[in-house]
């Protein structure tokens, strides 16, 4: 195509050496690609073919000894950016980059890569992320390739608080090593504050990258840059340069006798020019609350008026714990520190074992976990350096650009509960947004999600799980499908506790049922009856229907919890295939696994 667009412009060449050139290159990938532009570029300053198959040492000298490949896996968007600042790094340094996702590299240019770099997260407990579950599997396994030539190094992103941090970094590093590849750097494993560690990291890999991979850098021309694909939407707004947006909505959808606090948001883009699409994650920035941060300086003896640094500028620690510092999630390494400092045998027990201490930390605030050892002052210092910086939280967009315009829209479910004591607690940003009035100011950025997609061809069916708030993406699907006027059929899965008090968006699912657009809906009110019932119960119920639909060529989604509900759904998908396709358990697995490969199975789960 490329070579088409050029054929219309002034060339020296025919059209049929064009079409040589284009069939000889048809075949090569980036990396030959690369090779072949530094040879050609050493022939035109004075370098010859001087056999068949060789080339004068101007043109060696001059091409690049290879190039650096990128790899991303990431769930949240965290990796992504990594990998793209890094691309964007060795970009400036005149060095050949490709950036991809794991989901969109083709396993077998391993064994043409030179050098390659890891960025990837670990998943609920040990797992991969769903773009780099395919690569991850094929370098476990007997098809693993040999890359006795491929130098390589891993950066790997967790949370500490897991018991397997950072798994899938070491998978991968050990996986990458049993193939005959040589790391370079040794793989750095990254907690949730991993921004600064990994910029360090990068620079110490580029430079090492060069080292290797211009053969001389004085004779060399200017490289060709693979350069990271272009995002879906240009925006100068990022996770790091927030945008200030309006609330403009701020409604409780649940009942009054409900269970739990459901609120719908509605965010003004205006003027922003921020863009997304359905899929897509928000990016929402939060402050603690004020009284909480009262607390917890009280309970260590502090007046909240002490000096601290942060990022390099001193502010009052009470300002810091309202705007940097996680209080509301904790994590082990709190309940290790401060079971040393405070001297309590209760939490050195606990911080001993490191899955009690996993979970104690999850079903504890930081408060809470302070008023365990009374009477223990602190230095500002001392507080600050045991605790985390905050971190913004992700929710599934709601809404389709096609139907709200410069508007932003989220379903959140409040986190909200009474400690031990039968003390109130919050979560940080849903206890943000909940105190959010209409009309305040919010800072947020769109995380774009290329894992999470509608089908291109409007025509394909769609199959969508999404209880209680997993519904938010499907909302957003809708939308999106009503605005394309897609002729595909579309069926919804949703679930909660009951019909009367839970039932998210009933109205406008209604609507979409009564204008055709949503062709079948299934509902699953888990205490509406006294056996209890949950989405996957409704796919089993219909199994026949929803294997045609897959054999059909249906495109299946699930978004929601990822530790029990997922797996339940996911069980269930298995179970179909087994008994409607009359396969065996082996070879259902493989369906499903074939599904995802080929994106038809996409799951967007927390």
């Amino acid at each position: 195509m490329l070579l088409k667009e050029l054929s219309s412009l002034t060339s020296p060449l025919s059209d049929l050496q064009l079409n040589q050139l284009q069939q000889a290159i048809a075949e090569l990938n980036p990396n030959q690609l690369a090779w072949v532009s530094g040879y050609l570029s050493g022939i035109s300053q004075g370098g010859a073919v001087v056999a068949t198959g060789a080339v004068s040492a101007a043109a060696v000298s001059a091409a690049p000894a290879g190039q650096l490949t990128v790899l991303f896996g990431s769930q949240t968007g965290n990796s992504k950016g990594v990998a793209e600042e890094l691309a964007a790094a060795a970009k400036a340094q005149g060095l050949p980059v490709q950036v991809k996702s794991m989901a969109n590299y083709k396993a077998k240019d391993l064994k043409t890569e030179t050098h390659l770099i890891i960025v990837v997260s670990t998943n609920g407990e040990g797992e991969a992320p769903d773009d780099a579950i395919e690569l991850h599997e094929l370098l476990g396994s007997k098809k693993a390739p040999k890359l006795p030539e491929l130098n390589y190094a891993v950066l790997a992103l967790g949370d500490s608080s897991y018991e397997f941090f950072c798994q899938t970094g070491k998978d991968f590093d050990e996986r990458l090593a049993a193939t005959g590849a040589q790391s370079f750097l040794e793989r750095l494993d990254c907690d949730v504050d991993y921004e600064a560690p990994a910029k360090e990291w990068g620079d110490k890999a580029l430079k090492l990258v060069s080292e290797t991979l211009v053969t001389s850098a004085q004779t060399a021309p200017a490289a060709q840059v693979f350069a990271a694909p272009a995002p879906l939407t240009a925006s100068q707004y990022d996770k790091k340069n927030p945008y200030t947006a309006t609330l403009a909505t701020n409604q409780k959808i649940t009942g009054r006798n409900s269970q739990k606090d459901v609120r719908h948001f509605e965010i003004s883009l205006e003027d922003s020019g921020i863009q997304y699409r359905a899929g897509d994650a928000l990016g929402v920035w939060f402050e603690n609350d004020s009284e909480l941060v009262d607390q917890v300086v009280k309970q260590v003896g502090l007046s909240g008026d002490e000096q601290v640094e942060v990022d390099g500028e001193k502010v009052s620690l009470r300002q810091a714990l309202i705007s940097h510092y996680e209080l509301t999630q904790s994590y082990p390494g709190f309940v290790e520190k401060y079971a040393e400092i405070s001297g309590s045998k209760k939490l050195a027990k606990i911080a001993a074992d490191k899955a009690q201490a996993r979970e104690y930390a999850n079903s504890h605030q930081i408060l809470d976990i302070l008023a365990v050892k009374k009477n223990v002052s602190l230095t500002a210092e001392q507080l600050i350096a045991m605790l985390r910086r905050i971190t913004p939280r992700l929710y599934s967009i709601a809404s389709s650009q096609a139907e709200v315009d410069e508007e932003v829209h989220l379903t959140v479910g409040m986190v909200e509960f009474e400690n031990e004591q039968g003390e109130p607690r919050s979560g940080g940003a849903t206890g943000f947004l909940k105190r959010l009035e209409e009309g305040g100011e919010v800072n947020v950025f769109v995380e774009h999600n290329d894992n999470f997609r509608l089908p291109a061809n409007p025509e394909t069916p769609v199959i969508m799980v999404g209880p209680g708030t997993g519904v938010a993406p499907f909302r957003a699907f809708m939308q999106e499908r009503d605005a394309q006027s897609a002729g595909g059929k579309n069926w919804m899965f949703f679930g909660d506790q009951t019909f009367t008090e839970d039932f998210l968006y009933q109205v406008e699912w209604r609507g979409y049922l009564d204008s055709g657009l949503l062709t079948k809906m299934d509902v699953a009110f888990s205490r509406d009856q006294e056996e209890k019932v949950y989405v996957q119960h409704r796919l089993l119920e219909n199994a026949a229907q929803v294997y045609q639909w897959l054999e059909d060529g249906a495109h299946f989604y699930i978004c929601g919890d990822a530790n029990r509900m997922a797996k339940d759904v996911n069980d269930a998908l298995v179970k179909i295939v087994q008994e409607q396709g009359k396969k065996s358990f082996e070879e259902a697995e493989e369906y499903v696994s074939e599904l995802r490969r080929a994106k038809r199975y996409q799951r967007d789960v927390y």
